[in-house]
């Protein structure tokens, strides 16, 4: 079966960005967060990147 990239239902903050991106690569949903807010505070494109992600990933079945 194909492996597809979703926003995740069920380990969800704001959108389950953070938690469909964990659950992708089998990371820890708290690394994938903390990694976001780095590169939020390292130059703001994590929220822009966040955004254009809450849109163009589908929410999972």
């Amino acid at each position: 079966m194909e492996k597809r990239l979703y926003r995740s239902r069920q380990d969800r903050a704001l959108a389950g960005v953070c938690g469909g991106i964990a659950t992708y690569f089998g990371w820890d949903p708290t690394l994938v967060r903390v990694g976001w807010i780095l590169l939020t505070l390292m130059g703001g494109s994590g929220i822009l990147l966040y955004l254009i992600m809450w849109v163009v990933m589908p929410e999972a079945p």
